[in-house]
Parts: structure tokens; sequence; C-alpha cells
């Protein structure tokens, strides 16, 4: 009997933590107890992108989308949708619906998406080569070998105005052609998939749910340039990922189209993996060919630039995973086609982890230019809680703050630049109201202290200087003249670093000080965190007028710093208070206060 119904599972590490294996073995065994394993067949798909409400399934053909979805829901699944043809209505996206949930570009979280990187995540299962076949798999690498020449393929990557999405933002095309020039027979393509930033999943999801794009686009890019080898450099802390990149290529290889003589063409290419051990500092480009030739992962000084001396001193092309995934679509659809999308200066779209004080947190993939309010409110959802809306930092450590005052700046390179901030590998985290921005400087920059590979004085000594800094003003010990001392280690920094680590470290705190610097003063002259977030500088205190003595604060106090009789008002002892703030969330009267 021919398969009817195909249900896909989301088999990305996200939904993979919150049961999403022990869901897709409940729905097997499910079609099999209920004697319909003939007819439906049970898929699993890479990231769907709507995290929040992840487990998710998608029941195809008629695309009714599933959300929250836990193993112990397969039975009903399978005997009311699979059987019976009725949806589960509690477990559609809107529960009030009555029939199958509208297709899934309806849905408020994807209805200003434009997917080109994520096209095949959650619609494809990545470890069946047929599949990313038959959505056009491969056609760009044998239009790329048996139609156009490598010129052909480097000025349609030039007429797509593609820029690199590792965050420089560098011209794709001309990065290539650097590396076809350069003298010498011997050249490597390299994929950057050592993903860094806090908060950041787009490259471990986009090779989970599509590997087999990234290695076409590196075959294309080989052929263009004149390489017959390329290395991906991915962290080892992505297993799923590394898993589905070794299953590809073996895949790709029986297929003939990795290896020699591919598809009759005379052109040689192949590809290894080599596993990083998680430093931040190798996402800078020769940090990384370093550690991928053994050595230790410390950037030098440019020039010579990589695409002229790279891995083992020779020309080599190097990209990030999301500038890759967009290949194979520039070569089939055209450059003209892509440069439609976005901007003219930022052509196409980008992806971004959006993560924080957020309703609808995922992976988003968006047209550039698109506005953050966009992003914030009709695509994220708005701000938990009903909080208000304070800034979102974008570019992680090497990134900075946009504050509400410009929610609806267009985003692309040259507005995030101008705003202090830069679009960096696509990490988006939102904040609220109740977060501090001397607290988030001070995290990044002991990310970036801890990352730091000591090579140079500027990013050595600057990123332990002005973390000192940020503790002493957090703590309450701050000086006015801290201010200036901020901003004179942070632009000696920026101008003598030696790679973009450095570089860009003080970003985040230059930032947050540009448009927050009265919360740095409150910080400093009236020893007072107005977010009520750096605990040196925080009391809380019981209200005796609203206080009803219901003892339910001083149930909760990990530490019995607060005292009082039942049914009369309480008091907090400041020398025991830990600042935990539990007092604070668990008074239902409004009786307690944090100053």
């Amino acid at each position: 009997m021919a398969i009817k119904t195909y249900i896909l599972v989301c088999g990305g590490t996200a939904c993979q933590s919150s049961h999403g294996t022990e869901l897709y073995d409940a729905l097997r065994h499910e079609l099999a107890a209920q004697g319909v394993e003939n007819e439906a067949q049970v898929v699993r798909t890479g990231c769907f992108g709507f995290c929040e409400k992840g487990p998710i399934v998608k029941i195809l053909p008629d695309e009714t989308f599933y959300v929250c979805v836990k193993p112990e829901d397969a039975k009903e699944i399978v005997a009311e949708h699979v059987i019976k043809g009725r949806p589960v209505a509690r477990l559609l996206y809107d529960a009030s619906q009555s029939k199958a949930n509208a297709k899934l570009e309806e849905i408020p979280f994807y209805q200003k998406q434009f997917r080109i990187v994520l096209r095949n995540c959650g619609v494809i299962n990545p470890e069946k080569i047929e599949e990313y076949i038959a959505r056009d798999g491969y056609a760009a690498l044998a239009k790329a070998l048996t139609e156009m020449t490598p010129e052909d393929i480097i000025e349609e990557v030039k007429k797509s105005g593609l820029r690199g999405r590792g965050g420089a933002g560098f011209p794709t095309w001309m990065k290539w052609n650097f590396t076809k020039q350069a003298a010498g027979e011997e050249k490597y393509i390299v994929c950057n998939a050592d993903e860094g930033d806090p908060g950041a999943y787009m490259d471990r999801s986009t090779i989970e749910g599509d590997p087999h794009s990234i290695l076409e686009a590196m075959a294309i890019a080989g052929r263009a340039v004149g390489a017959n080898h390329g290395v991906i450099y991915i962290r080892a802390e992505y297993p799923l990922a590394i898993e589905h990149l070794e299953t590809a290529l073996k895949q790709a290889r029986e297929y003939g189209l990795f290896g020699k003589n591919i598809l009759g063409t005379g052109f040689d290419f192949d590809i290894e993996l080599r596993l990083g051990a998680g430093a931040f500092v190798c996402g800078e480009e020769t940090a990384l060919l370093a550690s991928a030739m053994g050595k230790r992962g410390m950037p030098i000084p440019r020039p010579p630039f990589p695409a002229v001396s790279g891995l083992w001193g020779k020309p080599t092309v190097i990209n990030n995973v999301e500038t890759w995934a967009n290949i194979p679509v520039i070569i089939l659809k055209g450059g003209e086609w892509f440069h439609k999308i976005g901007t003219e200066k930022s052509p196409g779209t980008k992806v971004f982890a959006l993560t924080g004080k957020i309703n609808n947190s995922g992976l988003i993939e968006v047209p550039m230019g698109i506005t953050l309010r966009e992003i914030v409110y009709d695509i994220g959802g708005g701000i938990r809680g009903g909080k208000k809306f304070k800034a979102v930092q974008t570019g992680g450590p090497s990134g900075g703050v946009i504050t509400a005052d410009y929610i609806d700046t267009p985003i692309d390179y040259e507005h995030l630049a101008e705003l202090g901030s830069i679009m960096g590998s696509g990490g988006m985290i939102v904040m609220d109201e109740d977060d501090c921005m001397v607290d988030v400087a001070r995290f990044y920059q002991e990310f970036c202290v801890d990352e730091s590979c000591g090579k140079c004085a500027p990013c050595r000594i600057g990123t332990r200087t002005l973390l000192t800094l940020l503790e002493k003003i957090a703590k309450g010990n701050g000086e006015p003249r801290d201010i200036d001392k901020i901003k004179s280690v942070g632009r000696a920094m920026q101008k003598a670093a030696l790679c973009g680590l450095g570089q860009t470290a003080p970003n985040p705190v230059l930032s947050t000080l540009r448009y927050f610097e009265d919360e740095y003063r409150a910080h400093i002259d009236e020893r007072r965190c107005p977010a009520g977030k750096c605990k040196d500088l925080v009391r809380f205190v019981i209200d005796e007028a609203k206080c009803r003595g219901c003892t339910a604060c001083a149930r909760k106090c990990p530490v019995g710093a607060i005292s009082g009789e039942r049914q009369k008002p309480h008091v907090i002892d400041q020398n025991k208070c830990v600042k935990c703030g539990e007092c604070f969330r668990t008074c239902r009267f409004g009786a307690i206060s944090r100053q």
C-alpha cells in the first residue's frame, strides 16, 4: 500500500533536548501498533526554526502544524489524524481552530520570513541524499561543471551581491577572485563552522538540517577557483551536525558527486572534517586555519590574506556556513534574482538566532532591510510578560546594542554600523526593562577575557582592564573618571588589537555606554542599579502600609532574612539578605520594593 501521510518531526538539537527523539520513536511505534505503518511514514527533519514551540510535528500533505508535542501525544495523533483525518485541535498552533492549520507560511512567526539558507530545514530528511536531490540538490554543481566556466561562476556570485555572512560582510565574489588569480596550482576551500557567539546556533542548525547544501557550494567554489580539496572546520561540541556531515559526504561519494572525475567532467574534489575545541578566537580566519593545521589557534598579522596564503601556505577561500548555503541557489536561479531580495548594498537574506526576552524565540531568516520592530513584534511576538522593550544585542561579543529609539531601523550592514553595532554571524538577543546595561557589558567582556588568546597586549590587557572597571562600577565602587577610562581603553583596543576579537571586544561596552550612560552614572553617582540586577547595589524593602503579614516572603527567603508575626508587617534584615529577589517575586500585594 502506498504511503498517504508523512509525519515530519523536528530532529534539530533544540527539539531533541525536549524529548524529540522519544517523540519520533513513539510515533513510529504507534503507526505499527495501530496497523498503519504501510500508510504513513515518520520523517526526521532538520530545525523548523520555531524553537519556542518545539518539539514540532508537521503532517503532509495537509500541512497541519503541531507545536509543543510530547511523546505521549503520539497515540492520539495517529488515531485521530492519520486514521480518521481529524486534526488534534489542542496541539495546533492556534488551538481554537477546528480544522487543520493553515500553511506554515501563514503562521505569524513565518509570515515575514524568506527562506533561502534554511530552504530545506524542516522539509527534508538531512540523512537522505535522495531527498536533497529531489529539491534540486546538486543541480547547481552539475550546471557549474557542464555549462559554466570558472569566470562565469564568479561573475554570477558578483551579480548576486552576496556578502560574507560571518560578520565582516566582505564581497564573496572578490574573495573567490583573489584566490583564483593567486599563483599556485594547489588551492583550498574552507568552511568556517566554528560558531562561537553566545546564544547563536544558526550554522549548527543549517548543517544539521541541510548538510548537502554546504558540500555542494564548496565544490562549486572549488571549480571556480581551481581547488580540489576542501576542509570543514567545525567545533566538536556539534555532534549531530558532524554526524550529518559525515553521512552526507559518504552518500555524495557513493553517488559520484565527490571524489575523482565528478559527473564525468574531469573535475576532482573532496572534503575532510577538522574538529575544533570551541575556542571563540578560532572564528577569526587566520586563527581557524592555524588550528586546522594542528597549531595553536592564534591569529597572525595580515597581509598576506588567506586568499593568497592560507591553509598550508596555499591560496584559500574561507567562508562561513550561511554564506556557503546561499551559493547553490544563486547558481541555479541567477545572481540577478538574488540581488532583488533585500537592499541594494546588502542583498539577500540574513539568518538570526532570536533569543532573550522574546515570546517567540527561534531561528529566523528574513530579507535584509527588514526593521527591528518587525522582527521583535511581528515575528518574535513581542516582549515576554508585556514588559517594555529596552534594547537588542546584535553581533554577540563583537557587536552592540540597538535601543528602542531605533526600533524602526532597517537591519543591514550599513545601518547597524551607523548605530555602533555589527551584523556579526547572526545572534540577536532581546532585552527588556529589567536588564542592566552595565551587567550586559560585563557579561560580554568576561566572555572576551576568557576567549582571548593572549597573543597581543591590547586584547590581553585591554579586555581585563575593561572587565575590572565594569566590575568596580557594578559593585558600587565606580568613580566618574572610570567612564573616560573605559572610552580611552576601548578606542585604543579598536585601533591596536591584532585581530577582530580584540578590535571588537570593546563594542558592547562602548555601545551600552553610548546609549545608556545615565545607567552607568546611576551606578557611579547614586550607587544604584536602576534595573535592580547588580546585587551589591540593590536593597529589598517592605512597605509596612502594604504588608498583610501573610508570611509568604518569609517562607521563601533562603537565608531567613525576613521576620515578623502573622498578620503584622514584616521586616528584612539587610545584613542577612543575599539579594536573591525571591521575596520580591513572591509578594502578591506589592509590599516589597526593589531600591
